[in-house]
């Protein structure tokens, strides 16, 4: 009997090795893995020093932050907006101007970016974001020239991801059916809808909206988290509501408690910190 509990927690050992083993890699798979292009920025800060290295399957975005890097474009810019639990965001030009007294957030250096949506790299602890204005002004989710965020968030059970997989869709197909009705060649729809609107005829507008849903949505794939995003929205945490809207470009993999310094920072209104958080100097390592 002895020598069988012996073996089952043997078992039971390497078990929970092979599952660390595998939440791991997932966290620094990315840029500690095969590729040789990836590239390590260092960011030192007055709450602490962090190491982040950007993808190379972003290129436009990779060569956008190098150069700003390269030309000291970040040294002396604040963290103009943190929340706890959420994300730290950084990169207004205006914001290295001490005299300054409009509305930090608003400015970037440089054009935006044509989005580089790469859907393995989501917003888990540490991922390196670009910020962006909103849909309605920005629908190609092109992103600042300078302005990043970096991800904090906070751990989410299975269930809560299924949840919010479901809104995700629910709200996707939403966009897919008012693009639809918009179309000149789909007026009819967009008429009788009205007609059911304008009558308060909610039945007809619910059937009418089930009949327009398959045609509008016939080439929307369905939203899914990866297996690795579940693990890592899980374990380390993230803020998954954000993934496939802005553009991953890179991970912090040295000094992630960094990241909780600056978001449980005191804030006042707007998300600004009480005291400012500042990056005093960036760049390239080997």
């Amino acid at each position: 009997m002895n020598s069988i509990c012996g073996i089952l927690k043997l078992l039971k050992l390497k078990i929970s090795l092979l599952i660390a083993a595998c939440i791991v890699p997932g966290f620094l798979l990315f840029c500690f893995g095969s590729s040789s292009d990836s590239v390590k920025i260092e960011m030192n800060t007055n709450k602490g020093v962090m190491v982040v290295c950007l993808y190379p399957e972003t290129p436009l975005h990779k060569q956008n932050f190098m150069k700003l890097v390269n030309d000291k474009f970040y040294d002396g810019v604040l963290f103009h907006r943190v929340i706890k639990d959420f994300m730290a965001q950084a990169g207004d030009p205006n914001s290295k101007n001490e005299q300054f007294s409009g509305s930090l957030g608003q400015s970037s250096e440089g054009e935006t970016i044509p989005a580089e949506i790469i859907p393995k790299y989501h917003h888990k602890k540490g991922a390196l974001s670009a910020a962006r204005k909103g849909d309605q002004v920005n629908p190609l989710k092109a992103s600042s020239g300078s302005q990043f965020y970096l991800v904090q968030g906070k751990k989410y059970s299975l269930a809560q991801l299924k949840t919010m997989e479901d809104r995700l869709n629910s709200q996707r197909q939403g966009e897919a059916i008012k693009r639809f009705i918009q179309q000149p060649e789909n007026s009819f729809y967009l008429n009788q809808i009205r007609r059911c609107q304008q009558n308060n005829l909610r039945d007809s507008l619910n059937l009418l909206i089930e009949q327009i849903k398959p045609l509008a949505t016939k080439e929307l794939k369905e939203f899914k988290f990866s297996e690795q995003a579940k693990i890592d929205y899980s374990t380390i945490g993230g803020t998954p509501h954000l993934d496939g809207g802005y553009t991953v470009f890179g991970q912090v993999i040295k000094g992630l408690n960094v990241i909780d310094s600056i978001c449980f920072s005191p804030t006042l209104s707007g998300d600004l910190p009480k005291e400012s958080i500042k990056i005093i100097s960036m760049k390239l390592i080997k």
